[in-house]
């Protein structure tokens, strides 16, 4: 993809959508988040001074594209640290079928704070069936739908562009029904037919075998998580970008990291051309700024499921 024609491209994939109604006859979800990510080289993360020293890397970025950068308070502290770990059968019905589902924990001087939240989410390059699927869980607790463009390097080259689609559900672990708050809190017994009674949307997945469900690789995931800039794309149009490292809880083996930044809206018309030009300029820009540190071919949770081998069958 030609560096000349990612404006258009961009603009267009903002204003795809797909008029239509869920089975409720609830309007369709829109997309409300672009979001930026470059997935980076793990044996880069070596110490805390890491993050400063890609910092630099985001602003001279910034500086040649005309895009505002700021330091933020964050920026200053220590990463925060936060718990993360993934959901599926042993023959990954979830993840082969273009599922993801996760639990995350954030953590404070060493302690969990707040509601372990769950993300449940749909992925797929495909405007039309991303858009359609509906994800919301059969739950009386209150959730949020988030429904993102997700745009990522090329896989072989840096300089261009591609999209995912990611149509997510979070909640708080307390929302979710009794019986399938304990089963999904202590990873003990819990069958892909009693979560799709609470996914709907996993219905149709032909189940292969037991279907029982458990921690993805038995791996518990540690994630370093800093806020390193608020990034500004003209018109009052700002992102805060930050910089995460994933490693397995134990032996802290670092496996992959990421850099993103996320404008949010209540509709993608509202974001002015010279602001989606910016906000492209510059993830093009950096692509090249930080060629070195990409790793093109994975994302996160690929990673994760990568790690002892017999990897699945891909939708990222």
């Amino acid at each position: 993809m030609a560096h000349g024609s990612q404006e258009s491209t961009l603009r267009t994939w903002l204003s795809e959508r797909y008029a239509g109604t869920y089975a409720d006859g609830r309007r369709c979800d829109e997309i409300g988040y672009l979001q930026c990510k470059l997935i980076l080289k793990p044996d880069r993360f070596t110490s805390a001074k890491v993050f400063k020293e890609f910092a630099g890397l985001v602003q001279e970025a910034a500086e040649k594209t005309g895009v505002g950068f700021h330091p933020t308070p964050k920026s200053l502290q220590r990463p925060e640290v936060r718990e993360v770990l993934f959901l599926d059968t042993g023959a990954y019905h979830l993840y082969n079928n273009a599922f993801i589902m996760r639990r995350r924990i954030a953590y404070q001087d060493g302690f969990p704070i707040d509601d372990p939240e769950i993300v449940f989410k749909y992925r797929s390059e495909d405007m039309q069936r991303a858009q359609l699927l509906d994800v919301r869980p059969r739950i009386d607790g209150k959730y949020k739908v988030k429904f993102k463009l997700e745009v990522m390097p090329l896989k072989d080259r840096v300089g261009g562009l591609r999209r995912l689609l990611s149509h997510n559900v979070e909640f708080g672990l307390s929302q979710a029904p009794a019986a399938s708050r304990l089963a999904m809190a202590s990873l003990g017994r819990l069958t892909l037919e009693e979560l799709a009674a609470i996914f709907p949307a996993l219905a149709g997945i032909p189940i292969e075998g037991p279907g029982e469900v458990s921690m993805v690789n038995q791996t518990v995931v540690e994630e370093l998580l800093q806020d390193i800039c608020e990034l500004s794309f003209h018109h009052h149009t700002a992102a805060t970008a930050n910089l995460a490292l994933w490693r397995s809880r134990g032996d802290h083996h670092g496996f992959v990291g990421e850099f993103a930044y996320q404008l949010r809206f209540r509709d993608p018309d509202e974001l002015r051309p010279e602001s989606i030009a910016a906000c492209e300029a510059f993830f093009i820009e950096l692509q090249h700024v930080a060629a070195d540190w990409l790793a093109l071919t994975s994302t996160k949770t690929g990673a994760v499921y990568r790690l002892k081998g017999n990897p699945p069958q891909a939708h990222e």
